[in-house]
């Protein structure tokens, strides 16, 4: 994992401020608590506007968090890229998602913390299935999943529930869909459910 200016404490405490004051500014506040253990996969749903990230970010960072997010690769091009890197962010080949899978697990049995983020959806499209990149991610490197939201009804993001996946993704996929029904995207229309595609079984 690269660099971030999460390792940085005083930055990480300054814009913590920051983003709690710009919650507040724009109507905004957070929910739930941090899990608490070391490390772990944070869902991050639903994902249907540009706006999501940059609220999102104000979110995870509220909570002081020390995160990485996964995102296209088409994202980090030259100067954005070298930004986006600092916050985190992993460019992803969508084309080898195996590859990206079993170097996230890896980085999790290396790493005493790490929380990793990622959008299921993959786009801010509607879908017919979730990518499932995450849940083999955790069920790999054993360690939880945990449920991230902005619902933009309530005008509140932070944290749902946190398991274990137990093996039995359909079983544990019905847990995640029953949270993110009661949560409202800001392009509902784009919002995709909870499933999988059953070549992914």
């Amino acid at each position: 994992m690269q660099y971030t200016f999460f390792d940085i404490p005083i930055l990480r405490n300054l814009l913590q401020v920051f983003c709690i004051i710009t919650l507040k500014i724009i109507g905004w506040r957070r929910e739930g608590q941090l899990p608490d253990v070391p490390k772990f996969v944070l869902v991050a749903a639903p994902h249907t506007s540009n706006w999501d990230f940059p609220i999102g970010m104000a979110v995870m960072l509220a909570f002081k968090m020390n995160l990485h997010w996964l995102g296209k690769n088409s994202l980090f091009r030259w100067p954005f890229g070298i930004f986006l890197k600092w916050l985190g962010g992993i460019p992803v080949n969508r084309a080898k998602s195996g590859d990206v899978v079993a170097q996230i697990v890896q980085s999790f049995k290396e790493k005493t913390r790490l929380i990793m983020v990622v959008a299921p959806e993959g786009t801010r499209k509607k879908v017919a299935h979730w990518k499932t990149g995450f849940y083999y991610i955790a069920k790999g490197a054993n360690v939880p999943i945990a449920l991230g939201f902005l619902d933009y009804v309530r005008k509140v993001g932070g944290f749902g529930p946190t398991f274990m996946p137990s093996g039995n993704i359909e079983h544990d996929m019905q847990k995640i869909r029953d949270f993110y029904d009661s949560i409202t995207g800001k392009c509902p229309d784009r919002s995709s459910p909870a499933t999988i595609s059953p070549t992914s079984l």
